[in-house]
């Protein structure tokens, strides 16, 4: 038999719990109201004018880069490499006297490769192939700032027995093309402000502030190819009996910016 005093107890259990219930609930529920307060995005009042600016010049380029290729044919390994390395001696040896230095000569690439002679088999008809020599290509980069050494270099490698003029070509060096890259594109973001200056003057606004900037991928300036070929004996022999004309020219580059400014009403 339960007690008033036991039921009182009971009952002040019952009501607090109850009590605590309703209060964690209400947290609950207030803590839910913050978090969404929290990541429902604020709207913003910021004006803005996104423009793209450009700039552009004309330079002249300050580096030549001749490719020349040695290829040689031999019935052994050993003396296609003997064969290859002799010639390019002398083509080396020949470019040299134009002025240009060891600095200036590099490899760039070496290849040897079996060379096979393909045909048919007279009794099974099945195509078969006979080993008949290796071929090793030695390719030689110069690059010189002596803009007026091209045809002496091409002459002087074509007489001393080169057989390929892979590549001439008239670029910029790194030094010269950073110093390019830094002036344009601060040309550029100037041309975004005046374009966005210009806009903005009929309808009575002006610019307060950047809010982004993205520059264009300044990837340098593609050679001027003046020649890529390969020789024959026919061809060999002209550029031997003559003088070879090669002129540089200036080269047109551009560059851009995106510029996202911050406008008020005057």
């Amino acid at each position: 038999m339960k007690t008033k005093s036991t039921t009182f107890v009971m009952s002040a259990v019952i009501l607090m719990v109850a009590v605590m219930t309703i209060i964690s609930a209400g947290s609950l529920h207030l803590e839910n109201s913050q978090a969404m307060a929290q990541e429902a995005p604020v709207p913003s009042d910021e004006k803005i004018i996104s423009v793209t600016g450009t700039a552009n010049t004309s330079v002249e380029p300050d580096l030549l880069v001749i490719t020349f290729g040695m290829e040689t044919q031999e019935i052994t390994a050993n003396q296609a490499l003997d064969a290859n390395s002799q010639n390019m001696t002398g083509i080396i040896d020949a470019i040299k006297l134009t002025g240009i230095t060891e600095d200036e000569i590099n490899t760039s690439r070496f290849n040897i490769y079996p060379v096979y002679e393909g045909y048919e088999d007279p009794i099974t008809k099945r195509w078969k192939q006979d080993l008949t020599g290796y071929q090793v290509t030695n390719t030689i980069t110069v690059e010189t700032a002596n803009l007026t050494l091209a045809a002496d270099i091409i002459d002087g490698a074509v007489t001393a027995g080169a057989n390929r003029v892979e590549n001439v070509s008239f670029t910029l060096s790194p030094e010269k093309h950073m110093q390019l890259k830094d002036d344009l594109i601060e040309k550029a973001i100037m041309n975004a402000q005046t374009k966005a200056e210009n806009a903005l003057a009929p309808l009575n606004y002006s610019i307060t502030g950047v809010k982004a900037v993205s520059l264009s991928e300044f990837g340098g300036i593609p050679p001027m190819p003046m020649f890529n070929m390969g020789f024959d004996e026919r061809m060999e022999r002209s550029f031997a009996s003559s003088s070879t004309p090669v002129f540089s020219s200036d080269q047109d580059v551009s560059t851009t910016a995106n510029v996202v400014f911050l406008i008020g009403s005057n």
